[in-house]
């Protein structure tokens, strides 16, 4: 991704499983080993090479936007998308796009905890529309996302999840029409027309849903594998 200078950030969530601790303070900003969850994704961004990120806010945006400012102290040039109405993952997205700009952008999730290097996130293929990180499906989980055979996406199934970290065309929202809805859809339609890639991620990896995950964040072992969280 050495040509990758952009990334949105997906933090306006309400995190209700983690209740009643997000009833205050939006769950990127709860604290993973000593440090808000959101510091440690700016962080890695900035390592990666990103220098422009957008964030979009809607539950306790003030406090996300009052913690980041403009991105300077984390060597980033931060922008906000401000959510009137909860636009789940896609329509969030699809409102951003014009603070993203038309070459291919990062995707990271707000809510997960990892020791992947980001600036080893492969180069979106010119076949493809979607880059996928995966890992594979941890104990926690009941089911899968995808399955995957020579770096393609191949299918809907259970061997692997997926890790909230992609690259994204923003041509995958043509026709796509202002609103709520998920970016599994686009994900999903691009892996039936055979426009999805993935490279696997085998090492520690976890998504803070619930108050079991957000303990294993920080109390796991993170030289393993996904955590584990119950």
């Amino acid at each position: 991704m050495a040509d990758l200078k952009t990334a949105m950030l997906l933090a306006a969530g309400r995190g209700e499983r983690l209740r009643p601790l997000t009833d205050h303070t939006p769950k990127p900003l709860l604290a993973v080993r000593g440090s808000p969850l959101l510091q440690h994704q700016l962080q890695w961004l900035a390592r990666a090479g990103i220098t422009d990120v957008v964030i979009n806010l809607r539950h306790l945006g003030e406090r996300i936007e009052n913690f980041c400012g403009d991105g300077a102290r984390f060597g980033l040039h931060i922008e906000y998308s401000r959510e009137s109405q909860t636009l789940e993952t896609g329509g969030g997205v699809r409102q951003a796009l014009p603070l993203l700009g038309e070459a291919p952008f990062l995707i990271l999730n707000g809510d997960i905890f990892t020791t992947f290097n980001l600036a080893s996130l492969q180069d979106l293929p010119d076949w493809a529309d979607i880059h996928l990180l995966l890992t594979p499906k941890p104990d926690y989980r009941e089911r899968g996302d995808f399955n995957l055979a020579d770096g393609h996406i191949s299918s809907r199934g259970d061997d692997y999840v997926y890790c909230g970290i992609a690259i994204l065309r923003p041509s995958i929202f043509s026709g796509v029409s202002p609103g709520a809805f998920s970016l599994r859809d686009l994900y999903f339609q691009a892996v039936a027309t055979g426009r999805a890639s993935a490279q696997v991620w085998d090492g520690y990896w976890i998504d803070i849903g619930g108050p079991e995950q957000l303990q294993a964040a920080n109390t796991d072992d993170l030289s393993g594998t996904a955590g584990g969280g119950g």
